[in-house]
């Protein structure tokens, strides 16, 4: 074999990263030079913000308005004693469930902090395209005996430790009401959403330090819909439907695909799966509550150079889904409550255009997904549309419409009892019985050189590329410098897959990777939810739904709808099948507790399955509880104060509106300034923008727009020394009424006196006004 040679940029980037590498671990070892406590979940308490409102006067620049006032931001530490609400009487004489449906912002802050989903470095937020909510729904049996809530949430993934807050929150209010068996909570796997809300090492370096602002933010809207759904819960009935939707979906790993049996690929007609299953809601008189859809797709519409906070095309589709619903409400608002969930999407890519090389258009839909120039950093996946934000719209809008159909044309109605099971397991030690005389086991966790690839929706950096299944001695020895060797136990367990990261081995500051996990199902009469704690790819999605549909029909539940809830819970990367896991791509070398870990999952969920359908639930182990970690390391980016330039005020205009637009045309004002995750810790003004039109018949202004609004946009350019610019734009519609218009910017400022603790400072601003005509 050839030595090995670097150019001198390699050799210049490769000194960097050792360098970064070396910086960053010695950060994290003195931060957490005295944590390492772990305690149970049940006695867990962190710091939270309180934040009292107060007002003060300010000057009003000509062409704006602007008023602020002050908030004394408190650090205290939660105590959550069981306090239980009383249960609402229910109406029981009727067929059907009690249905209740609720949806709360969990956005989180909107600047200095990175996002999660593609590990990019620099991916950090500066913006808002959307809000991000938290869609609950909570079904009931009629005498309120057994109950079920579904909560999909407008984020990458669930976290373990969001989780445990929220069951914790849940439990202090309502008792055992809600509880780990009968709660999903299930990521819709934007990629342009925060992170920072993680308790394991991987991800809070991902993350660049663990945020409590956005961590209690998430949380707060998470329970806040199911709050809300619990309140209104009313008599209803559900009805299920599935169907195919096409024009959405390509494969990103073909090859990992085609390494699955011939004769088990020919029983499917695509390396995808088409069908979305809907769920629709309605109450006794038939009127419309709520859907749910479960599609496998990856909402990679937004690559990873967009920082702007959305939800991407599973949460436009909801869009659109709440709009037509919700008629005369403004975005995020209305009783009709629509989600769009993930399922199997692991190696499912919404840039339908396919791989190309950006520098010279080639294919480079080959097995290491790489170009002859520029290797797997050149090779991307592009969506349909002009952009990315066109590609996300057009994404959207086809499963929006798949499922407007199948919703409409529902008529198979749910029915039967409610039921759960769950376990935590610790599934670094998973025994799996191939047949009666062979048995296999699962590894701690680690991850592959292929990881570090990335994929075609996003590509990693350096040399690494997809489908490597042999150990570079170069990276080897920079990891065994920084991180130590990975033992021969845990190398051996993953074959084929050459170890990069052995995350199950590295527990400082804290573990790197979970190792007890969450496995569990609900029922709804003959639909059973499977909450996946990860990413199944295609084949291995199928294999498990057909292996739990066997079993609840070997004991008498037939027929079972089996319907696949991904990123639920908790997060452990990808589960690929063996074959597919032989060839290395970026989902194999992320199946983190190696080769056998489809088989496991099939035989963990198997004996849930079993348990439902012959009522033995109350015999399950509930397994090993996770821990729940505190002294976190903090965001790197640390809190500063606001500053204005001299002679301005917040909210200021620096760059008016023309007095005239015409529709299609872009409103755009820019303002003096704050940083926006201010407003994740006030949440004094519960937007960033609106954009209001005057009605000469009542004389008042009216919102037509505010920033959950796909024809808005909230920018923000942050300066020096605590200086910055907001940046507002209104992307006029052609349906847009001709009129009078007006655009408002809300914020908060972080202010802080000599030998005072900090204020946060509510402000807001009006433009002038301006017309809007149609020619």
């Amino acid at each position: 074999m050839a030595k090995r040679t670097f150019s001198t940029l390699e050799t210049l980037l490769i000194f960097l990263l050792v360098m970064m590498t070396a910086i960053t671990v010695a950060l994290l070892s003195l931060l957490f030079i005295t944590s390492g406590t772990i305690e149970n979940h049940k006695d867990s308490g962190f710091p939270v913000t309180d934040s009292p409102q107060a007002t003060q006067s300010s000057t009003t620049p000509q062409g704006s308005t602007v008023t602020q006032g002050p908030t004394t931001t408190t650090t205290t530490t939660r105590v959550s004693p069981v306090t239980t609400t009383p249960e609402p009487p229910l109406f029981q004489n009727f067929s059907g469930y009690h249905i209740g449906v609720g949806r709360a912002d969990c956005t989180g802050q909107v600047a200095d902090i990175n996002m999660m989903g593609y590990g990019k470095s620099g991916q950090n937020a500066r913006g808002l395209l959307t809000r991000l909510y938290s869609r609950a729904f909570v079904l009931a049996e009629p005498d309120g005996s057994h109950r079920m809530a579904f909560v999909s949430i407008d984020i990458g993934m669930v976290s373990q430790r969001m989780r445990l807050e929220v069951l914790n929150r849940l439990k202090s209010k309502y008792g055992s009401l809600y509880r780990r068996d009968n709660v999903i909570l299930s990521g819709t796997h934007t990629h342009s959403a925060p992170a920072g809300y993680f308790q394991y090492t991987v991800f809070v370096i991902a993350s660049e330090g663990f945020s409590n602002r956005t961590f209690d933010y998430m949380v707060t809207g998470i329970v806040k819909s199911i709050e809300i759904a619990h309140r209104n819960m009313k008599p209803g009935k559900v009805f299920i439907n599935k169907g195919n939707v096409d024009g959405a979906q390509l494969n990103r790993s073909p090859s990992s695909y085609l390494q699955n049996p011939q004769s088990e690929r020919a029983r499917y007609s695509s390396n995808t799966d088409k069908e979305m299953v809907v769920l629709k809601m309605v109450d006794l008189n038939g009127d419309d509550l709520g859907l749910i859809s479960w599609f496998a797709i990856h909402p990679v519409s937004m690559n990873n150079s967009n920082h702007l906070v959305n939800s991407d095309n599973m949460g436009y589709a909801a869009y659109l889904f709440e709009q037509e619903k919700n008629k005369g409400h403004l975005p995020g608002q209305g009783p009709f409550v629509a989600a769009f969930a993930s399922s199997n999407l692991g190696d499912v890519s919404s840039n339908i255009r396919g791989p190309r090389c950006i520098n010279t258009g080639e294919s480079c839909d080959n097995a290491n997904s790489t170009c002859p120039i520029g290797g797997s950093t050149t090779c991307v996946a592009m969506g349909p549309g002009q952009d990315m934000l066109d590609s996300t719209q057009i994404i959207g809008r086809i499963l929006y419409q798949g499922a407007k159909v199948l919703y409409a044309s529902a008529s198979q109605e749910v029915t039967g009892p409610v039921a759960s099971a769950h376990q935590w397991v610790n599934m670094t030690n998973v025994t799996v019985s191939l047949n009666s005389t062979h048995t296999v086991k699962t590894c701690k966790p680690a991850l592959g050189y292929s990881f570090a690839a990335g994929t075609i929706d996003g590509a990693g950096s350096f040399n690494f590329s997809q489908g490597t299944t042999v150990a570079d001695p170069f990276w080897e020895n920079i990891r065994d410098q920084i991180l130590g060797r990975p033992s021969d136990e845990i190398k051996e367990c993953h074959k084929p897959k050459p170890v990069l990261v052995h995350t199950g081995e590295l527990s400082k500051p804290h573990p790197w990777h979970p190792d007890i996990v969450d496995v569990q199902i609900i029922t709804l009469g003959s639909l059973a939810i499977i909450a996946i704690p990860g990413e199944l790819t295609t084949m291995s999605g199928r294999r498990l739904r057909e292996a739990i549909k066997a079993e609840f029909a070997t004991y008498g539940m037939q027929n079972m709808t089996i319907v696949l809830s991904g990123l639920c819970n908790v997060y452990t990367h990808y589960v690929t099948t063996y074959e597919e896991y032989q060839v290395q791509r970026y989902e194999a070398a992320s199946t983190i507790y190696g080769p056998h870990t489809l088989s496991a999952y099939i035989q963990l969920f198997r004996v849930l399955a079993k348990a439902i359908a012959t009522d033995t639930v109350a015999n399950l182990s509930s397994g090993p509880e996770p821990p729940f970690f505190k002294d976190l390391i903090i965001p790197l980016i640390p809190n500063i104060v606001d500053r204005a330039p001299l002679g301005k005020n917040f909210g200021d205009v620096l760059q008016p509106l023309n007095p005239k637009y015409r529709v299609g045309e872009v409103a755009e004002i820019t303002f003096v300034g704050a940083n926006p995750k201010n407003s994740a810790e006030n949440r004094t003004h519960q937007t960033f923008l609106t954009v209001e039109k005057y009605e000469d018949t009542s004389g008042t202004w009216q919102a037509v727009h505010n920033d959950a609004s796909w024809e808005t946009r909230f920018y923000w350019h942050k300066g020096l020394m605590g200086h910055s610019n907001a940046t507002i734009q209104w992307h006029i519609p052609d349906t847009a009424h001709p009129g009078i218009y007006r655009i408002r910017y809300f914020g908060h400022n972080r202010k802080q006196d000599f030998l005072k603790p900090p204020v946060i400072l509510a402000f807001e601003s009006t433009s002038s006004a301006f017309e809007v005509v149609t020619t």
